[in-house]
């Protein structure tokens, strides 16, 4: 018995393994080579007669030709073997898909929405695209005003109205104060109470971590009769408590603005320090929009009389004041409009 045979025998049972084409055959040849009067089991009953060198060498070459016959006929086995079927359990749970949400400006929208709403305000909307004289020429801004330079108003190539001038991408959501007087004084003339909340995209050419070409702004516009600053503090503070917690707080500092006299900006307390000042407000106050009380010219253009009717009005930017929520720490404003599901997820 030298190595030769042995190497022979073991090809040999590979081949016609692999030849087999039903379990039957399989079973055949597991008994011929493997089986207790097998050509393998018959070999090794031979050992004795040999040598000790030899019986050593050839007790190895039997049981790697063995264990490779045996291995062959493991895998033709599962080879011939049917596929199991699947079985399928009509009682149980459906598989859950994945769901979206609301992208976080959408959501940080309707919050505001609720908020004015539960003040009396009424939630409308007004073109995004407008007259330049609704979105300058009536609330007050000269000709020469910076905000109307091409550098810093995005112009639309269309036919210009000899009325209302050229139209432009609006800049600011109070191109909906002179319109909705103008509602109001038709729809319910002589009855010109006004809470207006505009909400709407607005577009200026600046681009960089605290400014996008496109954002949200909400505008807020009260008209009626002894309308003051106290009825401006008194809105903003409560804003500042619903939307950022029941110990934030606002403040107003005098500003210029054409379209308000007086006028100011609107700092939030820091959620962070709550006014006490830290490394992320520095001063314990957030600037967040102008404010101020509707300036008469911007009345009579709404078709008012500014001696019977006042009112205050503000203009915010949704990202700007949601980027200020507690816990958020966002210092790049364009993250919100990535499509970084990572990220987005989040939220």
């Amino acid at each position: 018995m030298d190595a030769g045979n042995l190497l022979n025998l073991k090809n040999q049972a590979l081949a016609v393994i692999s030849e087999a084409e039903t379990k039957k055959e399989l079973s055949e040849l597991k008994v011929k080579f493997l089986g207790r009067k097998g050509e393998v089991n018959q070999l090794l009953k031979n050992l004795s007669d040999l040598d000790p060198d030899q019986k050593a060498q050839t007790g190895r070459l039997l049981n790697e030709a063995k264990t490779a016959i045996t291995q062959a006929l493991r895998q033709k086995t599962l080879k011939l073997s049917p596929a199991p079927r699947d079985w399928l359990d009509v009682t149980a749970p459906g598989k859950t898909f994945p769901s979206g949400h609301l992208h976080p400006i959408t959501q940080a929208i309707e919050e505001v929405s609720r908020i004015f709403e539960r003040l009396g305000f009424t939630r409308v909307r007004y073109p995004e695209v407008d007259w330049d004289w609704y979105v300058f020429e009536a609330l007050n801004m000269p000709e020469d005003h910076p905000a109307r330079d091409e550098w810093e108003t995005i112009f639309i190539d269309a036919e210009e109205n000899k009325k209302m001038g050229k139209m432009v991408l609006t800049t600011h959501t109070s191109n909906g104060q002179v319109r909705e007087m103008e509602r109001a004084g038709k729809t319910l003339p002589g009855k010109t109470p006004i809470r207006m909340l505009n909400i709407g995209k607005c577009y200026r050419r600046q681009q960089d971590r605290t400014h996008t070409v496109m954002f949200h702004q909400f505008e807020g516009l009260v008209v009626d009769r002894h309308i003051g600053i106290p009825d401006l503090k008194g809105t903003l503070n409560h804003f500042a408590r619903e939307f950022y917690g029941p110990k934030a707080r606002s403040r107003i500092r005098p500003f210029n603005f054409r379209f308000t006299e007086p006028s100011f900006e609107v700092d939030f307390s820091c959620v962070h320090c709550l006014g006490r000042g830290c490394r992320f407000c520095k001063s314990g106050w957030h600037e967040v929009g102008g404010a101020g009380l509707v300036h008469p010219n911007v009345l009579k253009a709404g078709g008012l009389n500014p001696k019977v009717y006042s009112g205050f009005a503000f203009g915010w930017g949704i990202e700007r004041c949601y980027t200020l929520k507690p816990g958020l720490n966002l210092d790049d404003i364009r993250l919100l409009y990535s499509s970084n599901l990572e990220f987005l997820n989040q939220f």
